[in-house]
């Protein structure tokens, strides 16, 4: 097959946008989804009283497309993407965009951006952000009746730029999402309070925020962009449970290869902050990482080591076993991957 692959330094990339050829575009108007375009314009033109301005009607989701070790070009579990979005449409009152066009959707943002995959063994990424967002003017608190749904692709580096350095976490004085609040939905409202957090956190010293339940303070529920993994010493795996955090794909995922790849123990269950120091490893989970080792947590003065080295035994088996799934090295359980070229 002919090599068109753009001209580009794969290893230099960081986690930011790149403008690439063709995004996808669909809007919902009278009650309708139009049939949706391909588009060269990266420019939003919206009215000055949009919704998505004046009350921050929108949602978002983030997954990523690779090159195999076989050159086939896929994507990792788009349909929980779908799925996960339209919970977040249902709970911010927007319509919901159906699976198989969301699907279909990613398939041709991907295709049609073919060429900004990075190559089988680079460390790079394909990443596909789709979004939507409420469009036409609104002045009273309620709903849009118009919105836009639309994925772009932007190429991505390595997550890990010399090597994993495991991260320093604090507990912050501040909530990330109330009970039966949004914290379940990835509602572009959920990052915008996280900012402040996470600056505050950057200027202290720490990488993330370990957020705890903001009814008790007691329980660990998740970072300000990831969900949370915890290893025993008898190397069960175990995540919080909580309504308040966002479901996580890849730790989902990353349960059922903890149990059906390796043969550990799993569980999801509350998890008291009291108990996390006598946990052997700690690691933040997301598309962009997979897995990002923790090596220590603070909270008021008390710090909780894990050890700030690289990855630990489980946490480097459970990594190593997932990216081989995404990039073919190991078969995927049936509907993991969705090959698109």
């Amino acid at each position: 097959m002919l090599n068109t692959k753009k001209d580009i330094e794969w290893s230099s990339l960081g986690f930011g946008y790149v403008k690439t050829d063709y995004r996808y575009v669909s809007n919902y108007k009278d009650g309708n989804w139009d049939d949706g375009v391909l588009s060269a314009d990266e420019t939003v033109t919206i009215n000055e009283s949009a919704g998505v301005l004046q009350y921050a009607q929108t949602c978002f989701e983030g997954l990523k497309a690779y090159t195999t070790v076989d050159g086939h070009v896929v994507c990792f579990r788009p349909d929980l993407n779908a799925q996960r979005m339209a919970e977040s449409c249902k709970r911010l009152e927007m319509p919901v965009f159906p699976q198989e066009r969301f699907i279909d959707a990613v398939v041709k943002t991907v295709k049609a951006n073919i060429d900004y995959v990075p190559p089988y063994g680079s460390g790079a990424t394909l990443y596909l952000r789709p979004y939507m967002f409420g469009s036409n003017p609104v002045i009273g608190v309620k709903p849009a009746v118009e919105f836009q749904f639309r994925i772009f692709a932007t190429p991505v580096g390595p997550y890990f730029k010399g090597g994993v350095k495991p991260i320093s976490l604090r507990v912050p004085d501040f909530d990330r999402a109330a009970p039966k609040g949004t914290g379940h939905v990835k509602a572009g409202l959920n990052y915008a309070m996280s900012l402040h957090a996470i600056v505050d956190a950057h200027n202290q010293g720490y990488n993330e925020n370990m957020y705890l339940d903001s009814a008790t303070r007691t329980k660990v529920e998740e970072t300000g962009g990831a969900n949370i993994i915890f290893v025993t010493k008898d190397n069960k795996v175990v995540t919080p449970k909580s309504s308040t955090i966002l479901p996580s794909i890849t730790r989902r995922s990353l349960m059922y290869v903890a149990k059906e790849y390796l043969g550990l123990e799993t569980e999801e269950r509350e998890i008291l902050f009291d108990e996390i120091e006598n946990f052997k490893e700690c690691a933040l989970c997301g598309t962009a990482a997979v897995l990002s080792p923790v090596g220590k947590v603070v909270n008021n003065g008390r710090e909780i080591v894990y050890g700030m080295d690289g990855m630990g035994e489980i946490t480097k088996k459970l990594y190593d076993t997932l990216t081989g799934i995404q990039m073919g090295r190991i078969d995927a359980p049936e509907g993991w991957i969705k090959v698109i070229q």
